[in-house]
């Protein structure tokens, strides 16, 4: 047995409280290496007959990578104390685990991991409806221009190439005018990039926090739209960037002005009396002198900040926020704001942007979920002939244990945003590879969220490329697509998550098995495969294959939802 490969630690997403009851613990081994792992649970001040009384309790095996196996329990200690330890038997030896080290005896083991107890504040609740939610990504500037009246001055025409610079016109007017097509396609919540007063056509060099920018409409504009989206059934999400703020700014130009003596110096990270733009002298986004970096840990900083959050919740009734460049703020800031954003609104969502792991941040006293780009690729590599089978299964595994599982129940997960190609270029443009990945994503546990545009074919590269005009002209549209996604989608709401959730999951003949309430056949191949119907009778329920009373015929990136009859 591979000793070292062993581990636990007694918090994070090994050791988490599921509910105010039990507690889920985790542990992890080399792979093919232990046979079974007992944990031996019990109460730090429960005593009979000479000793301590503990409970063995079998850990179940829900999933391997590359390289290691994981293993998971759930505990419910009778008094919300628990101390343990963990008995792990390989096929040639067995040893004690526990925070003390490895022992060989289990009369010699000394230090038990302690989850000292189960405290109702610990446990992690995110909004409830989130999990019910598909999500349409909207960037505002390029979805429908329904007020010309706003549009600033040299538009260029709708279905001209994007450029960083050019603006085309859309604005939130056109978002309430469209709100009927998002409701046919089956969406139900709305993530807005950027709409605060910004010099550019993103919105990411926010001007003034306070006020819409003025093409886009102003505060009665959005309150009407939120309004509007509620009476439909679908929630709104803004765009917050707190990190930095744009070169316009007004504390910003005061430092540009005044230098050290301006009343907003230490608002920013300055590194001399004076501002030097070129190249620039105070941190910024990246290197982009246009955003310089915000001093969050600054108490004007962040007052102003915090109550630009709870003045648009409590002003139009938004649901959430999703967090721009999320990790390179600092952790109290979004401590504060959790608790002033949870303040004004209960259930509101909290989302950061990282694209890392990101356990740091959801531990419950910050964010709701982060944005799932580990699961983006790891889609997009399988529906892209990157990775197979098998390596699709081991590192879906990993991803599920990298978090605990109400953080997944939650996660926002996409193909494709504003800052990344378009999923129809990702993939080659192949509809059926592109079929296979929202169907991959519309089927897993999380919040789902649609790129405008996916749903009718559009395409295009980095941004700007994935920053197009909406297609509204009918006849340029992709309307198979949509007809499908719409399908997809009601599938989804009627169904909810069919894997993510500990479902058996494994690969046979290059094929992918998922076995849970339904059972889904994928074949992620540029193959037609043949599959034998199952033994009991089962009705196909989603996926375009063909069945000749014996066999099920799943073309090229093909599926099947297959459930049993009754």
């Amino acid at each position: 047995m591979e000793v070292t490969s062993l581990y636990h630690q007694p918090k994070n997403h090994y050791a988490y409280p599921l509910t105010t009851e039990t507690v889920h613990l985790r542990f992890q081994s080399k792979k093919g290496d232990v046979e079974t792992v007992l944990i031996h649970a019990k109460d730090p001040f429960t005593w009979e007959e000479g000793g301590w009384v503990s409970v063995p309790i079998s850990m179940t095996k829900i999933g391997s990578d590359e390289w290691l196996d994981y293993w998971q329990a759930d505990v419910s200690p009778p008094f919300r104390r628990l101390e343990y330890h963990f008995e792990v038997k390989g096929y040639e030896k067995s040893v004690y685990f526990t925070e003390g080290g490895v022992f060989l005896e289990e009369h010699h083991m000394r230090d038990p991991f302690k989850f000292p107890f189960i405290n109702e504040a610990d446990v992690f609740t995110p909004p409830r409806w989130v999990k019910n939610t598909v999500w349409y990504q909207i960037f505002p500037e390029r979805f429908y221009n329904g007020n010309p009246d706003l549009s600033p001055d040299g538009v260029v025409p709708w279905d001209s190439e994007p450029t960083p610079d050019h603006f085309m016109g859309g604005d939130l007017e056109g978002v309430i005018q469209k709100l009927d097509y998002l409701k046919e396609l089956g969406i139900t919540g709305l993530y807005f990039c950027p709409i605060f007063e910004a010099a550019s056509n993103h919105k990411y060099d926010t001007t003034d926090y306070k006020k819409i920018d003025p093409h886009f409409g102003d505060t009665e504009t959005l309150r009407t739209l939120v309004q509007e989206a509620h009476k439909r059934g679908m929630r709104i999400m803004l765009d917050a960037v707190f990190n930095h703020s744009g070169y316009y700014f007004p504390p910003f130009q005061d430092v540009l002005k005044n230098g050290k003596a301006s009343l907003y110096y230490d608002w920013f990270y300055i590194q001399d009396e004076s501002v030097v733009t070129d190249p620039p002298n105070y941190d910024t986004f990246a290197f982009t002198g246009m955003m310089p970096k915000l001093r969050t840990s600054n108490p004007e900083v962040r007052d102003y900040l915090l109550e630009v959050a709870r003045y648009w919740i409590e002003t139009c009734d938004i649901d959430g926020w999703r967090l721009d460049v999320a990790n390179e703020v600092d952790h109290a800031f979004w401590r504060d704001f959790r608790r002033v954003v949870k303040g004004a609104k209960p259930d509101a969502y909290i989302l950061g942007e990282i694209w890392h792991n990101s356990m740091p941040w959801l531990r419950g006293d910050q964010f709701d979920a982060v944005m799932n780009y580990p699961f983006t690729n790891l889609v997009l590599d399988l529906a892209g002939s990157a990775t197979d089978g098998e390596s699709f299964i081991q590192r879906l595994h990993k991803l599920r244990f990298s978090y605990p599982d109400p953080v997944h129940a939650v996660s926002f997960n996409m193909l494709g945003s504003h800052d990344t190609e378009r999923v129809l270029t990702r993939l080659h443009h192949d509809k059926r590879r592109v079929k296979l990945a929202y169907f991959l994503l519309l089927t897993y546990t999380g919040s789902p969220c649609v790129y405008y545009g996916d749903e009718i074919g559009m395409h295009g590269y980095n941004d700007p490329g994935c920053r197009k005009g909406m297609i509204w002209a009918e006849e340029k549209q992709d309307r198979e697509m949509r007809d499908w996604m719409t399908a997809l989608i009601r599938f989804r709401a009627y169904n909810g998550p069919l894997y993510g959730q500990g479902e058996r999951i494994y690969e046979n003949g290059g094929l992918l098995y998922i076995e849970g309430s339904k059972t889904i056949i994928i074949n992620p191949t540029d193959h037609h495969r043949v599959v034998a119907s199952p033994e009991k009778r089962t009705k196909n329920v989603f996926g375009e294959v063909h069945y000749d009373g014996i066999s099920f015929h799943i073309p090229p990136f093909g599926f099947v939802v297959l459930e049993e009859e009754k």
